[in-house]
């Protein structure tokens, strides 16, 4: 009995010596800290880990996202129209490489209401080792029924007349970074001739409601030596497309008519602000932009070419230039949400107004509207941009082919 009893204990001794044993040993395989216990972790998962495999939907996407935004094919959409108001432009153009940066891109547009444009545009983008870019165009467009509503913010939309213009143009600019795309230079001259004829459409043509003594420029065929310079400070990543940074410019246009009849100066004070927020999900997105035309001497400034509010780029609630006069003011407020990388959602209110003198351009009596949008854009441009605006006279829709600001 006493031998099975000393057996039963030095079995019951050996188990609890090998279970104590194996927690010893357990113990010490045990990570000494806790990054090597994360290090463990991760080294227990690498046999189970593969590559992230994108479902069909999700690469027909990426690929059109190369196709629009990255990449530059020789074939490409052109989505300018020859004039504002003429709906939605369908073109195409072709750009070619005529060294390794230079380019060059022949392309044409055309509406609905047969506004028509045709243009070449060279462009060279790495001069003076990348602080210089020289862009030469040259070009051909014609609107059949541009808008004219009269002057002020007085008028009613159904004072709306229309008239017919054809356009040859040619201009060189050359734009200059002194302090590696902060500080901007920009000058420009270009030859351009206008002649108008009666407007086509539904609307009374401007001669009808008009006379020259009441209209300059009405009827006129016009050819002007137009030169411009800008001096600002811009540090957005893209004016194309920017989710931070912002524009500060002055520019300052003379348009000199060969007959001394129509020359004009023009100066336009323009301000863009990007505020950031939540690592750039949001985005509060700030624009003013005054402009001022006055005559040379005893010459007048033509009606068409006046400073302009309304439609998809100013004021989207109201009609494509909706108010026309020698001085405007233009404030724009956006919220932009990203909600992919080649699509964001923005709520904007627009504000703005026009005056026959420089000193009324205040804060009261300004016309608004407010609305929704949304945004194509690749990193620094922006191809497509759908937006329903609102205002006191209707609701709008806009589609255009680039940044409204």
């Amino acid at each position: 009995m006493r031998t099975v009893g000393l057996g039963r204990l030095a079995i019951a001794i050996s188990l609890v010596a090998g279970t104590s044993s194996s927690g010893a040993l357990a113990q010490s395989v045990e990570p000494a800290s806790r990054q090597a216990a994360i290090g463990q972790a991760q080294a227990e998962k690498v046999p189970t880990l593969h590559p992230i495999v994108p479902g069909k939907a999700e690469r027909l996407v990426n690929r059109l996202e190369e196709k629009l935004f990255s990449e530059a094919p020789a074939w490409h959409p052109f989505f300018e129209t020859a004039y504002a108001g003429g709906g939605f432009p369908f073109g195409i153009g072709y750009m070619y490489h005529v060294s390794p940066y230079n380019s060059l891109d022949v392309r044409g547009s055309y509406t609905i209401a047969g506004y028509k444009r045709a243009e070449a545009e060279f462009v060279a983008p790495r001069l003076f080792q990348r602080r210089g870019q020289l862009t030469v165009l040259g070009g051909w467009r014609e609107a059949t029924q541009a808008p004219f509503y009269g002057f002020g913010t007085a008028n009613s939309k159904d004072d709306r007349t229309s008239f017919d213009f054809k356009q040859p143009y040619t201009q060189a600019a050359l734009t200059l970074w002194p302090t590696r795309r902060f500080m901007v230079l920009k000058g420009g001259v270009g030859w351009t001739r206008w002649k108008l004829a009666p407007g086509e459409g539904t609307f009374p043509s401007v001669e009808e409601v008009y006379t020259p003594a009441t209209l300059p420029g009405l009827a006129a065929e016009t050819t002007y030596i137009h030169s411009t310079g800008t001096v600002g400070f811009d540090w957005r990543p893209s004016a194309g497309y920017a989710r931070r940074g912002g524009y500060y410019g002055v520019t300052v246009q003379d348009y000199n008519d060969r007959d001394d009849a129509l020359g004009f100066n023009q100066v336009n004070y323009e301000v863009i602000q990007h505020l950031p927020i939540l690592r750039e999900a949001w985005v509060v997105s700030l624009h003013g932009l005054a402009k001022t035309a006055y005559g040379k001497s005893d010459q007048q400034v033509p009606f068409f070419l006046l400073p302009a509010l309304g439609g998809g780029d100013t004021l989207r609630g109201f009609s494509t230039k909706r108010f026309t006069d020698r001085n405007s003011l233009l404030l724009q407020a956006e919220w932009r949400i990203s909600v992919s990388r080649f699509l964001d959602t923005a709520v904007f209110y627009d504000a703005g107004k026009v005056a026959a003198r420089a000193k009324d351009l205040d804060l009261n009596g300004l016309k608004s509207d407010y609305g929704f949008g949304l945004r194509f854009h690749g990193p620094f441009f922006t191809p497509l941009r759908v937006e329903l605006a609102r205002s006191n006279e209707g609701l709008s829709v806009v589609f255009a082919s680039s940044a409204v600001f």
